[in-house]
């Protein structure tokens, strides 16, 4: 590892600290730091000790999880946590006071052991998020392989042979294989979200676009720009399978849309408005119901044949940004920026089965494992 990659590991605690020193004034608990002085005392920091990878053997040994050379900090991780976590604010885009609208709702839940056990860490899978609102940018469909996004790249990551593989450079010209059925060119692309489903890779873009790969075959099969509207982020992605046994692609963006694609050659099946941006959308276990969320604290449920509401989520404080559905169908999961993920029975969507709390910020990601036992 050399020295600009030491840095940029460290980069974002050495700001952080700053940051709790400024807070703190005086009263800061780290003394009198120079942030520059540190940088020099960690980059020369016996490089035997700063190697890429983690194990278990490395943790048990007193290695940092994520090889941080704390004693060289001049404090310890818990302390740096605590602080941390002390000057931390979440981001709302609606006023409401959280600890009385709240607290009361939410279900205690009791703490038990670990779902994962730490394995491995590596630094040689990397990973770069412009802003905190984007979601599904690391991707997982085995244990052996990841997909991630780091810069203007988007690569493979094999834990088997440890080595990282380009799929799509996005500062390139990518020019689709499949011409017609609204396919064009597309180039200077900053990735905002993706899904991968068997051999289809889908990834979409600040400006509307929507790259889609097959693992298997070399370029791009397909590729094009969903709107023209000046706000277009694509926010989600998911491949599905509808009642029919087609497979199906959904997008949802900034432009207050929502729109289904078949995944063979991606012609343009359906397009429904909805009155807010669309954050995420999420199909259940059957492809029968989307669950439509955005920039209003209330969440849909939706017809995928005609676009029409069946359904209503009332409950939300802000706006949400994450669903999943339980493996047999009937319970809704949402997430908001109002820190809560809440439940719903499909078949009496007029109120939340539970609220949980969130640890600490917004809910921007929620999964079910296969079993449906842990969400």
């Amino acid at each position: 590892m050399d020295e600009f990659e030491l840095e940029d590991n460290l980069e974002f605690i050495l700001q952080s600290i700053q940051e709790l020193i400024e807070d703190q004034g005086e009263n800061n608990p780290f003394g009198e730091v120079n942030q520059n002085e540190l940088l020099a005392n960690l980059v020369n920091y016996d490089q035997d000790n700063l190697m890429p990878d983690v194990s278990v053997e490395d943790v048990v040994n007193g290695k940092d999880v994520q090889g941080i050379p704390w004693e060289k900090m001049l404090f310890p991780r818990d302390q740096y946590r605590e602080m941390k976590m002390k000057g931390y604010k979440n981001y709302q885009n609606l006023s409401y006071a959280r600890e009385d609208a709240l607290q009361q709702d939410c279900k205690q839940v009791e703490r038990d052991g670990p779902y994962y056990d730490f394995q491995y860490n590596t630094r040689r899978a990397r990973l770069s998020i412009v802003h905190f609102q984007l979601r599904n940018l690391v991707w997982a469909t085995t244990k052996h392989d990841v997909y991630t996004v780091h810069n203007q790249s988007m690569t493979h990551w094999s834990s088997l042979n440890q080595i990282s593989t380009e799929l799509i450079n996005g500062d390139d010209c990518i020019i689709p294989k499949q011409r017609g059925h609204g396919s064009q060119s597309v180039s200077m692309v900053q990735f905002t979200t993706m899904a991968v489903d068997n051999d289809l890779l889908v990834v979409g873009g600040f400006h509307g676009e929507l790259i889609c790969k097959r693992l298997e075959d070399d370029g791009i099969v397909f590729s094009t720009r969903v709107t023209d509207d000046e706000n277009a982020i694509t926010n989600s992605l998911e491949i599905y399978q509808d009642p029919n046994g087609s497979r199906r692609l959904v997008v949802a963006n900034n432009d207050c849309s929502v729109r289904i694609f078949d995944t063979k050659y991606f012609d343009l099946l359906n397009h429904y408005v909805f009155p807010w941006s669309v954050n995420s959308v999420s199909v259940n276990p059957d492809g029968t119901l989307f669950a439509v969320l955005g920039d209003h604290e209330d969440g849909l449920v939706v017809d995928p044949k005609c676009g029409k509401p069946i359904g209503k989520v009332r409950g939300h404080l802000d706006y949400s940004f994450s669903s999943a559905w339980h493996p047999d169908g009937n319970i809704l999961a949402t997430g908001s920026q109002d820190t809560t993920c809440r439940l719903w029975d499909i078949r009496n969507l007029s109120q939340s089965l539970a609220v949980l709390g969130g640890r600490l910020g917004s809910i921007r990601c929620i999964k079910f494992s296969s079993d449906g036992r842990f969400l």
